[in-house]
């Protein structure tokens, strides 16, 4: 007689929380070792991104928000390479096996890979003595050798960025009390604030629009000005950048109007997950029409010029701004 050997923990952890979320056929149920990605012709365009207790989400954000983050990140990612996406790994180490935590971050993660078409493939659960971690492995397809990457850009593009910037710093920094809290005294606003940095809005809908209009492109992670230095420096040009083209959102507008905060502090915060792309000039009026129809807001914000220094950043009166940081640091 062959005994049967009883379900682990982690077994059966994955068999109450996620099994559920693993819908497309190559995930096996989460039975096996291994999923199976059909590419279907395409190109498979892979991201990965982790999420730290302390470092990316705080330890009593809610854990729908903190499942939400983990795979929209990485949908940013998807996005602004041009990329459709098709599934996606997890790996989760956790203090320990909450139900009251796990329940509502499983049935947010399910929300979330059903609205945008990503599908849990597999993954692993461990243990840790540490700060709750979640990490998160996308994969997406383009069309053979259609992936936009952060090289592409030429002296004469528009540099061109999708929603507002700065309002996921805003959020962090309403969280951790202070000024701004102190400042931003109506609810509503705060609140926008607080849910821009706790659940990014990943581009997904612009992807093919990235994909036919831009040079090259890369999402906004770790601060618009840090960001667009490293798409300039890995193209081999630089920018000049008017900072009232900068799109802010009305509650940032009103902070800056009265000098709470700072246009550096926006402009250098992360988590905004907005695009930012260069687009040829003679394309720039079909990429924001094409924008427009289906419903994602974009800003021309400066102009990629030749040469290897950092971007330039003028403000109103046509000066040079010198920034003090241009992104946010992990380390």
């Amino acid at each position: 007689m062959v005994s049967v050997k009883p379900a682990s923990g982690e077994d059966s952890l994955i068999a109450r929380y996620f099994r559920p979320l693993a819908t497309d056929p190559g995930s096996f149920h989460l039975d096996d070792d291994a999923a199976a990605l059909r590419s279907w012709g395409d190109d498979i365009v892979v991201t990965t991104d982790a999420i730290v207790e302390g470092v990316h989400f705080l330890p009593d954000d809610p854990p729908d928000t903190v499942a939400r983050k983990a795979l929209r990140v990485n949908l940013s990612d998807l996005a602004a390479k041009g990329a459709k996406p098709a599934g996606f790994v997890l790996t989760l180490a956790l203090r320990s096996a909450d139900d009251a935590w796990l329940k509502p971050f499983a049935a947010a993660l399910g929300d979330d890979a059903g609205q945008f078409a990503c599908p849990l493939l597999g993954g692993d659960t461990v243990s840790t003595p540490g700060p709750l971690m979640v990490s998160v492995t996308a994969f997406g397809r383009v069309p053979p050798g259609k992936m936009i990457h952060r090289s592409g850009a030429s002296p004469g593009d528009r540099v061109m960025v999708t929603g507002t910037i700065g309002d996921a710093a805003l959020g962090l920094a309403i969280l951790h009390g202070g000024k701004v809290h102190a400042a931003a005294s109506d609810k509503a606003a705060r609140e926008a604030l607080v849910g821009r940095y706790r659940i990014p809005q990943p581009r997904v809908a612009l992807a093919e629009i990235v994909r036919d209009h831009a040079s090259a492109a890369m999402d906004v992670s770790d601060g618009l000005a840090g960001d667009l230095t490293k798409l300039c420096g890995v193209s081999g040009v630089s920018a000049v950048i008017d900072l009232e083209s900068i799109p802010l959102s009305g509650a940032a507008q009103d902070l800056v109007s009265r000098g709470i905060v700072g246009l550096e502090t926006l402009i250098a915060g992360g988590d905004d997950y907005e695009i930012l792309c260069t687009i040829p000039e003679d394309r720039v009026e079909a990429f924001a029409q094409a924008a427009t129809r289906v419903g994602v807001t974009v800003s021309s914000i400066g102009t990629v010029i030749a040469g290897s220094a950092v971007p330039k950043f003028i403000d109103g009166q046509g000066k040079e701004i010198t920034l003090e940081r241009r992104s946010y640091s992990h380390f």
